[in-house]
């Protein structure tokens, strides 16, 4: 039975913990109810149910589209790599060893050789494309593929955000130069802050990680890093510039315009459904989702609020509605359900978060309009029934822009900072949020920091060469190299 349906006469709808006192209880009771997900029999794994699929392909539809406008095609790429393939690039055995499935057997029988769950893919996709490219017309080669992985690390966990297997999409493409492949970097880093600003309605800031804290192999790791309202980071996406570094290993090779072999530069970029956890994390309440428009399953839902004798003069006209938005394109939910009274649906539809209500009852046939009601606060305004299409459309370009709103004002009042160690705890301690200060790079002074409050460098600035904040490191007091954001994170 559904959580939104009676048990023992007793209604299980509605959230009962607390977004700001219970965050983790609250979180888990907003993706059980709101039926995103389940968790699997097998623990750090999770079960995901249609409508948080519909929210994942809501991100997948976004970004898909951007990626092939720019001319990325998609491919797939096995599941299972030969222990062989993965051990040909160091650091990435190194740096996924603890996290990497073994298949050993098939059926009853011992293989061969083991068979790694991909962690990541560019040890079976970069020798594919080493086969595939011989010269410089080759290039660049653009590919991405939508999948999941399996990393065996989560012991706790946390739907969307911490989970053993998780889907994504890992783009990896080839160039013969430096230029044109941190140029690649840079484009997919822009992509993602698009989709975190235009589709999820989250603020992100830019950064790069620092050297200690790079994608095993890369040369260069770029993030967009989001800030929870319980005061902790989220890595958004990354996007790497691997350098020749793969391509070495792996043989991938071009012939120049005078004949001449030289080794591609790779790179390689990916988001998982880590945001959708902070798109969950960042805009629901305690009545349970709220999610913008742009990736609603269902974008509007219309109530008709009927009595005997008025039911089918509510009914048609609501349908008349409903055909009108659906013509447009949006995403929409006639409730016509006998046996739910008006105010169960308006309380379900709320804790599932959809965007916008409409409400149709006899009044609003008499007058020919529909009362709109806005999921993030409640707001009610009267559309008229002959500029409805447009005044829905308004309404949620609004319901956007006061999750986008909320969300930087958040962010902006979280960005301190710190010139002492001290400082940088107490700073941390008091409000969470990111604490910025000098830091002279090396890993001990964010070693001491993490040791006695978990928080780490989760970003530097893009620009290398840009002027630390402060003179001096705000943890040992030597000279600063650049600037960098501390915070705790998922």
């Amino acid at each position: 039975m559904s959580d939104t349906e009676q048990t023992d006469g007793e209604q299980e709808l509605g959230i009962t913990e607390s977004k700001q006192h219970a965050t983790g209880d609250w979180y888990a009771e907003v993706v059980r109810k709101a039926e995103l997900a389940d968790y699997a029999p097998m623990g750090g794994f999770i079960v995901t149910r249609p409508r948080g699929y519909a929210l994942w392909e809501g991100l997948q539809r976004h970004l898909d589209g951007w990626f092939k406008q720019t001319g990325v095609q998609n491919a797939y790429f096995p599941v299972l790599i030969p222990e062989s393939y993965l051990e040909r690039e160091s650091e990435i055995v190194e740096g996924f060893d603890p996290e990497v499935a073994w298949v050993t057997h098939g059926g009853s029988e011992e293989l061969d050789e083991r068979l790694a769950v991909r962690p990541t893919s560019e040890s079976i996709i970069t020798p594919f494309m080493a086969d595939w490219v011989r010269s410089h017309r080759d290039l660049p080669l653009l590919l991405n593929q939508w999948c999941s992985v399996i990393r065996w690390e989560a012991t706790d966990t946390k739907p969307f955000f911490r989970t053993k297997e998780f889907l994504w999409q890992e783009g990896h493409t080839a160039h013969a130069t430096r230029e044109d492949a941190y140029d690649q970097t840079m484009l997919r880093l822009d992509q993602y802050e698009r989709l975190y600003e235009e589709v999820l309605a989250m603020p992100v800031l830019r950064g790069r990680k620092p050297e200690h804290d790079k994608f095993p192999g890369a040369d260069t790791t770029t993030t967009v890093e989001a800030l929870m309202p319980d005061g902790k980071s989220v890595q958004g996406a990354t996007s790497h510039y691997l350098g020749t570094g793969f391509a070495d290993s792996y043989g991938l090779t071009y012939t120049d315009e005078n004949e001449e072999e030289r080794p591609c530069h790779t790179t390689s970029w990916g988001v998982s459904w880590r945001a959708l956890g902070a798109l969950i994390m960042t805009h629901s309440d305690d009545q349970g989702l709220v999610v913008p428009p742009s990736i609603a399953p269902e974008q509007v839902v219309i109530v008709p609020i009927w009595g005997a004798e008025n039911r089918d003069a509510v009914l048609e006209y609501s349908r008349g509605l409903s055909e009108d938005l659906e013509a447009a394109g949006l995403r929409v939910n006639l409730d016509d359900r006998d046996g739910r009274n008006p105010g169960f649906k308006f309380n379900e539809w709320e804790l599932k978060g959809v965007p916008l209500r409409l409400e149709v009852g006899p009044n609003e046939v008499e007058d020919a309009t529909a009362t709109a009601v806005h999921r993030p606060d409640g707001e009610r305004e009267e559309l008229d029934r002959e500029g409805v299409v447009a005044g829905v459309e308004d309404a949620l370009d609004t319901v956007h822009a006061k999750l986008y709103a909320a969300a930087e004002q958040n962010l902006e009042e979280n960005v301190r900072e710190a010139s002492s160690r001290d400082e940088i705890l107490g700073t941390i301690g008091r409000h969470g949020g990111y604490v910025r200060t000098g830091w002279c790079g090396e890993q001990d002074c964010e070693a001491e920091i993490k040791e006695q409050i978990a928080a780490e460098i989760v970003m530097v600035p893009m620009d290398e060469d840009a002027e630390p904040v402060q003179e001096e490191c705000g943890v040992c007091g030597e000279q600063a190299e650049t600037t960098a954001y501390f915070a705790r994170n998922y």
